[in-house]
């Protein structure tokens, strides 16, 4: 946790790094509202073979422009998100067949569907236009979030599920109520940003998530040893500038 506390503020300084030389200051301040779609698992140790689980993400999005450093303009970008996470299980035999459960007449399906509220928080570094065209960005920082719900869609019981002809064996989290709600770790993204003076900003992006902390007990009385949550996500954010710096000249 100390680690990720120092990997944080490092990430969330690099516009401040900029804004400490000599550049163009900036005092542009931006708010909307942002929506995609995410394929998410979770790492598990010991392995559980997976799929990934589709869901939605939706939530208001921030940006504060401090800088523009030469060619770079310089950010602070936040959201805060309802976001659909979880796993689905890959219920294979050893020759990568599904299982087919006698008693269900149905081959074995599980997945498990988390809700989060999230909130990253990012620095955010793009090149290109700043009032009337497309720019391209990248972003990186830290994400927290915490468990709202969570639901469990499967066809069998922890009586009647085919064990024995499954590869993987490991069905221990199938009964678990995940143990720690508070989740943390670190995204990243590349996107495309249009702007327009009169419409706003308009930004597709792709995002990666590495959760840092862990949905289970990792320690050694416990089950799991490992068990964080990974997302890749697409998501369009529509922002409208508030307040922006007068005085000052853009491209």
């Amino acid at each position: 946790m100390r680690r990720f506390i120092y990997i944080s503020l490092f990430l969330l300084m690099l516009p401040f790094v900029a804004q400490a030389q000599v550049g163009d200051h900036r005092n542009d301040l931006a708010i909307g509202f942002n929506g995609g779609y995410v394929l998410t698992n979770v790492g598990f140790s010991p392995k559980v073979t997976q799929g990934y689980l589709p869901g939605k993400t939706f939530g208001i999005s921030t940006r504060y422009v401090c800088e523009k450093y030469f060619s770079s303009i310089c950010s602070l970008y936040a959201e805060l998100n309802y976001t659909e996470m979880g796993w689905r299980e890959k219920i294979l035999t050893i020759n990568s067949q599904p299982v087919f459960n006698e008693n269900t007449g149905q081959n074995d399906a599980y997945e498990r569907k988390l809700g989060y509220i999230q909130l990253p928080f990012m620095a955010h570094l793009a090149w290109g236009r700043e009032v009337k065209g497309f720019n391209f960005f990248f972003q990186i920082g830290p994400q927290f979030g915490y468990l709202l719900s969570e639901k469990t869609n499967t066809n069998y019981t922890l009586q009647n599920m085919n064990i024995e002809d499954r590869a993987n064996k490991t069905y221990a989290q199938d009964s678990m109520a995940v143990e720690n709600k508070f989740d943390y770790g670190i995204c990243a993204g590349l996107g495309i940003e249009y702007s327009h003076p009169k419409v706003g900003h308009f930004l597709l992006e792709g995002r990666y998530y590495y959760g840092l902390g862990n949905i289970y007990g990792a320690t050694k009385a416990d089950y799991f040893g490992k068990s964080n949550q990974a997302a890749i996500e697409v998501k369009l954010s529509y922002l409208f500038d508030i307040k922006r710096t007068k005085n000052v000249k853009r491209k």
